[in-house]
């Protein structure tokens, strides 16, 4: 049987011809070889060097090799934070004619670590907890995918920091299951077996005095569930609001900010009565906020500036009577947003005063905005509407413009203005 490989990118095939496919993996050549650390696996795995990268190489059965890339395949087209994979390749034989087994390959994900070898560094505990944190996350994530993994464990998941947080991801998905949607007892198989998983390993490298004398194996090990159902708890569960106080949903959207997800849409549907609606948010990967708003409405925003109109965004569209997802005598999405920007979004940014946004760009100004209505309708329980939000954030911003010190003053100095007490628009956009 020939050499076959089969990638995704036709560059790479190219790259990956310069490795040594007709030597057993175990026996492959220093010079092709990467020494990065590497979690314990059943298969035989090495990392090596080609064309300008760095492939992570795993030597499996055929049937195994196949299936496992097209899993990892699905999981990239559904954004959950896993290792990309590369090529599988088949027919291997050594130079006498023996049938080798094929190899599944990934890339290397740059500036990650397995999670097993992070715990070897005899972390403290604040640290771990972090980790475990992140851990729960991708669960969380995989779960909302419909993906079950069956086999979690610190050598199958690799960490990476980001922008100050931690970051999990998939490196192994051998043992998965892609579905529409988990059952209880499919995710909670799961957690059984991340929390065995986890506690035996961390009892491994208790034995190797490798483990923080602080840290429990099987407490932190069982910490996982408990985090695992926070995390899905405040992300699935329906909420039921009274329709006059939407900035409830505001509330809660934040809470899931909070948390590390990003709304990627809500499900929001009004009772029969029109007294109530009800809400279940989706989570989405980083950047989506800005490529959706820029399709649907072509305004140009940052990402936290993106979550916030477009939160705003869906709330509204609900509360339209052409509003029906799914529905093709409905209005479509894009119809609405351009709607939403020429009714909501403009006559608000237009109702402060030019002179009062001192250099702010109309998102920001917006996005202030709704941070100033969501402030002021929690102090009245109800409400507000933009229009009230927005004459109360022109006052406020006109009196800090009046209060702020002259140019080149030193900041902390007393003026003799007096200043106010009252919460500025500033404030309430966390500046």
């Amino acid at each position: 049987m020939d050499l076959q490989i089969t990638a995704t990118d036709p560059d790479h095939a190219a790259a990956l011809l310069d490795l040594p496919f007709d030597v057993p993996l175990a026996e492959w050549p220093e010079k092709h070889l990467v020494a990065l650390p590497r979690g314990i696996s059943r298969h035989v795995v090495r990392f090596a060097s080609a064309g300008d990268e760095v492939f992570a190489v795993k030597e499996v059965g055929e049937w195994a090799a196949v299936r496992e890339y097209g899993l990892l395949r699905d999981l990239d087209r559904l954004a959950v934070p896993a290792v990309d994979p590369v090529a599988v390749v088949t027919g291997r034989t050594t130079s006498d004619g023996q049938p080798l087994e094929p190899v599944l390959i990934t890339r290397q994900l740059k500036g990650s670590l397995p999670y097993r070898s992070m715990f070897e560094t005899t972390m403290r505990p604040s640290t771990i907890n972090r980790l475990l944190d992140a851990l729960a996350v991708l669960l969380v994530r995989l779960h909302l995918s419909g993906f079950a993994w069956g086999d979690c464990s610190l050598s199958n998941t690799l960490f990476r920091r980001d922008a100050g947080a931690y970051a999990a991801y998939l490196v192994d998905a051998e043992t998965g299951q892609l579905q529409p949607q988990l059952t209880r007892g499919q995710r909670e198989y799961d957690l059984e077996v991340a929390r065995v998983n986890i506690a035996g390993e961390l009892m491994d490298l208790e034995a190797g005095g490798s483990l923080h004398p602080s840290v429990d194996p099987v407490r932190f090990g069982e910490a996982i569930g408990t985090r695992y159902g926070e995390l899905w708890h405040e992300l699935t569960r329906t909420s039921v609001y009274p329709r006059t106080k939407r900035h409830y949903i505001d509330r809660r959207i934040r809470r899931l900010n909070d948390l590390g997800f990003d709304v990627a849409e809500m499900q929001i549907q009004s009772s029969p009565g029109g007294e109530t609606v009800t809400f279940v948010p989706k989570v989405v990967d980083a950047g989506h906020h800005q490529r959706q708003l820029l399709r649907l409405t072509g305004l140009d925003a940052e990402e936290n500036q993106a979550r916030s109109l477009l939160n705003d965004l869906e709330t509204w569209m609900a509360t339209q009577e052409d509003y029906a997802p799914g529905d093709p005598l409905g209005a479509r999405p894009e119809v609405l947003a351009h709607r939403w920007v020429r009714d909501v979004f403009r006559p608000a940014v237009r109702a402060v005063p030019r002179e009062l946004r001192d250099g702010l760009d109309t998102a920001q100004i917006y996005h202030e905005l709704l941070e100033h209505r969501l402030r002021l309708s929690e102090r009245a329980h109800r409400d507000v509407g933009m229009a009230a939000a927005a004459e109360d954030y022109a006052r406020l911003r006109a009196e800090q413009l009046r209060n702020a010190p002259p140019p080149g003053a030193v900041a902390g100095d007393d003026d003799g203005s007096g200043g106010t007490d009252q919460d500025g628009p500033g404030e309430a956009a966390g500046e």
